[in-house]
């Protein structure tokens, strides 16, 4: 399916406002998955409607998730915070499963089913 948006621009698949949620993650997994791809192997014009592509979808799942779960390592301070400490120990989880990860909160309780 090829639509226009109002630039223009000939925009490929479906407009990510009118996916589900679990329609969007397999867009945004599928866009992920071939990423490298594109980018060491697609012609300048592929690799343009990827990144437009990955931009629309990411949009709209940040859109839909504004207080996603930010693991603290992700963030500025957090690296920094790395960059002071001494070697870490391998045994010791971080991340969605370390301690505070996505599996020990749930950082937004109150999402539910979208209309």
């Amino acid at each position: 399916m090829r639509e226009h948006d109002e630039r223009g621009t000939t925009m490929t698949g479906v407009d990510p406002g009118r996916l589900d949620d679990q329609q969007l993650m397999k867009e945004l997994e599928t866009i992920h998955r071939t990423r490298h791809d594109t980018l060491l192997y697609g012609s300048n014009d592929a690799l343009r409607a990827h990144n437009e592509r990955m931009a629309q979808l990411e949009g709209e799942y940040l859109r839909r998730n504004p207080r996603r779960f930010v693991t603290p390592g992700r963030t500025r301070d957090g690296a920094r915070e790395r960059a002071t400490e001494g070697p870490r120990d391998e045994q010791t989880p971080v991340g969605k499963w370390g301690p505070g990860g996505a599996a020990a909160q749930d950082p937004s309780p109150d999402r539910g089913p979208r209309a």
